[in-house]
């Protein structure tokens, strides 16, 4: 799984010109599901996305996570992530989950940050969305469980 983690003051996103999500002080999390990416990716990674201390305490130092701001998460699939530029000019998705399954996993993935205690809303899995990022920083961050899976223990 890859995630493109945009700490924001606000986001929402809208289907057909209809809001569907909307936080507050938070994330953004743009998520990709790749072949082969499981439940313990999607694990791995909502704990990493909300324990990550990238908010500012008192002094301004990036000391807190999203749980110490009491911050939200909006969680958008994009499918994009997993595609490959590195041939040509066109991107490939062979990388890229089958539809069904990138859903369930994306699903569950929500599901771990909630369990964490965080408030999530999302996007529509497989439609046009609009993405409205008000970015606070901005502080952008990529994370991707299969480059970090060998460092787990490291911190």
């Amino acid at each position: 799984m890859k995630i493109v983690l945009q700490r924001v003051k606000e986001a929402s996103v809208a289907v057909d010109g209809r809001t569907v999500g909307r936080i507050g002080r938070g994330v953004c999390l743009l998520v990709g599901v790749e072949k082969g990416d499981g439940e313990v990716d999607a694990e791995f990674l909502a704990r990493k996305a909300v324990e990550l201390r990238i908010f500012p305490d008192a002094d301004g130092k990036m000391n807190l996570s999203l749980g110490d701001i009491g911050g939200e998460v909006l969680a958008v699939s994009q499918f994009t992530l997993a595609g490959s530029v590195r041939k040509g000019r066109r991107p490939s998705f062979d990388g890229a989950e089958e539809p069904a399954r990138a859903a369930e996993l994306f699903r569950y993935f929500v599901g771990a940050v909630e369990a964490l205690g965080i408030a999530v809303e999302t996007g529509v899995f497989q439609a046009l969305m609009d993405v409205h990022i008000l970015n606070d920083g901005p502080v952008t961050f990529v994370l991707e469980s299969r480059k970090t899976a060998a460092s787990r223990d490291e911190g």
